[in-house]
């Protein structure tokens, strides 16, 4: 059931599946109206299906986040079925891997495109209206590669500290005014694109998707994955924190 008087309209992208999918259902436990967007149709229709089950609203929405015309189409759907959008999360994201040799110019356009560009369309369509009511957030699902470097992953790394730039650059610029800007920067999580990294990795070095996953894992300072009800849970905080802006608050495993 949800809970509480809270009744925010939140559009979360990348909300079929994985953290999208945890964070969406974990707003709407908060009393939040949620609108899930992403390119899988039928997995946002489940998602939205399991919010209605816990008695919300919800809407599904096919979003290609590096369409601007599609964005601004979303965005006035979302308004039209819900409201305006006070809480944005953006989730939705791409993580290719390559040696920087091979890393040709539309592997790294696709990744500034879908990691950094995106979200800077989608806080551009809707924070007019944050600010017009004096509250707001905006949740960016990071990465800790946005935060320092690694091999054979150029773009995801560089489209990643843009999207840590965005968030503090809007942060500053929004300060004081009711709205929050944050980015969430999880280590290798339990989803889908550790496996197919795993996977990857397996079909590359002769060892098990098992051994694979493990030796990612170990990647993190904390030796585990991080789950994606950890980061649901940080977006959740976030939403009733009104001082912090500009963090891009790390999960890697580490107590905290």
């Amino acid at each position: 059931m949800t809970r509480g008087p809270m009744r925010k309209v939140a559009l979360v992208t990348g909300g079929g599946r994985g953290i999208g999918r945890e964070i969406a259902l974990a707003l709407g436990r908060e009393g939040c109206a949620v609108a899930v967007a992403a390119r899988t149709p039928d997995e946002v229709a489940a998602t939205a299906d399991e919010l209605r089950r816990l008695g919300v609203e919800a809407a599904a929405l096919d979003l290609d986040v590096s369409d601007a015309d599609a964005i601004a189409r979303v965005a006035g759907a979302v308004t039209t079925a819900l409201g305006p959008v006070e809480i944005l999360v953006n989730n939705a994201g791409l993580a290719e891997s390559a040696p920087f040799a091979k890393t040709d110019g539309a592997l790294w356009d696709r990744h500034l495109r879908i990691n950094a560009t995106g979200p800077y369309l989608l806080s551009r369509a809707l924070l007019p209206a944050m600010l017009a009511s004096g509250w707001g957030r905006v949740i960016n699902i990071a990465s800790v590669a946005g935060l320092r470097g690694a091999p054979y992953v150029t773009a995801y790394t560089a489209s990643k500290h843009a999207l840590v730039g965005l968030t503090r650059a809007l942060a500053a610029e929004v300060a004081g005014k009711g709205v929050t800007v944050n980015a969430i920067c999880p280590g290798f999580a339990a989803t889908e694109l550790t496996w197919r990294s795993a996977r990857n990795i397996a079909a590359k070095t002769g060892k098990s998707f098992d051994d694979a996953v493990a030796a990612l894992a170990r990647l993190n300072p904390g030796g585990r994955l991080i789950e994606p009800a950890e980061v649901a849970g940080v977006a959740v905080k976030l939403l009733h924190d009104d001082a912090t802006n500009g963090e891009a608050i790390v999960l890697d495993g580490t107590p905290s």
